[in-house]
């Protein structure tokens, strides 16, 4: 096992990629040179070449649109956005170029691509770079979409995105990129599409967290007076119904925890399928913790409230557990 920050563990996982498959090629802007705007392509192109490491001209249209040729000929691209609000003048070339291109060609032609993308707020980059935005790709057939929460799961879902034949939107949330863990690198440390992980074990609730809110959730349980199983969901799609409603069965109670705002969140699909499958069994009605639908705040302070804290989390699971009902978020009556 080694020690890395979560841009390292990106940084590996490309690295062990482009060592044992010619075929994958990196393109972005800022991505060679400069090592990436958050050095999570650093070494790279010094170690690969110009040719398979790519920085592009600031036209996201362009070199998207040149990785999906790419991808149908029989390269693996893997495709930096610098940030996930930049994919939107591109989003032509990959929800309805490449996420279709198996279905019209009947089989005939496999779509490997990888889109990275830096996301998420709390760094202070305003309502413009701050989001998550995976709702623009979550409705799409054809597309997976993945978002680590430690480095170990960057590196194991990386390398797993890379080595599909269909797309995968690989969200990695900025505030993440520093944060240290042991890693297994090597095929043994590739993370299945597809599987959730259950970080803690308890009796009292379900909480199912993505990226950022997974620590936010663990935050949240440490010294409560209830338990809860934690699961980070990993894969927003297709997400891990079966590692969720086994939890869901035995606490009897969900609550997910999103940094997006509800309309836009995938706790919705989550909540959907539980009261679907297991209505009869439900202790108390399934409760999603979310931000409020407005955009991001760029000052600290208002940042801050914006995005569930752990404070905020303890406070709306003990109040479920202790009555019942879901309680209201605390923008109610405000915004």
């Amino acid at each position: 096992m080694t020690k890395l920050r979560m841009r390292q563990a990106v940084v590996h996982a490309l690295a062990d990629e482009l060592e044992c498959d010619p075929t994958v090629i990196l393109l972005g802007e800022d991505i060679g040179a400069a090592g990436g705007a958050f050095k999570a392509t650093e070494g790279l192109q010094e170690r690969f070449g110009e040719r398979r490491v790519r920085d592009t001209p600031i036209s996201e249209m362009g070199f998207l649109g040149a990785s999906v040729g790419a991808a149908a000929t029989g390269l693996r691209p893997v495709v930096e956005m610098m940030f996930v609000e930049f994919i939107g003048v591109a989003l032509d070339q990959l929800t309805t170029q490449a996420a279709s291109f198996r279905y019209l060609s009947r089989g005939s032609y496999a779509m490997p691509l990888t889109l990275r993308a830096a996301v998420g707020g709390g760094l202070g980059f305003g309502c413009q770079h701050s989001q998550i935005l995976d709702h623009w790709f979550r409705g799409t057939p054809g597309i997976h979409v993945v978002m680590p929460s430690t480095p170990q799961a960057a590196y194991g879902l990386l390398r797993a995105a890379i080595r599909s034949d269909d797309p995968v939107v690989v969200l990695e949330h900025k505030a993440l990129y520093g944060e240290r863990g042991e890693v297994e690198l090597g095929d043994a440390g590739i993370i299945p599409l597809g599987r959730a992980a259950t970080v803690t074990t308890g009796t009292d609730v379900t909480i199912v967290g993505l990226g950022r809110t997974v620590h936010t959730a663990v935050a949240a349980a440490a010294g409560a007076n209830w338990t809860a199983d934690i699961i980070d969901l990993q894969t927003i799609k297709p997400w891990d119904r079966a590692c969720v409603l086994e939890s869901v069965s035995k606490t009897r109670r969900l609550v997910t925890v999103e940094e997006n705002s509800a309309p836009a969140g995938w706790g919705a699909d989550i909540v959907d399928t539980v009261v679907g499958e297991l209505w009869g069994n439900l202790s108390a009605p399934p409760h999603r913790i979310t931000a409020p639908h407005i955009p991001i705040p760029y000052a600290q302070s208002l940042e801050d409230r914006y995005i569930p804290n752990a404070i905020y989390v303890h406070e709306q699971v003990t109040t479920l557990l202790d009555t019942g009902r879901r309680p209201a978020p605390w923008w109610e009556g405000r915004v």
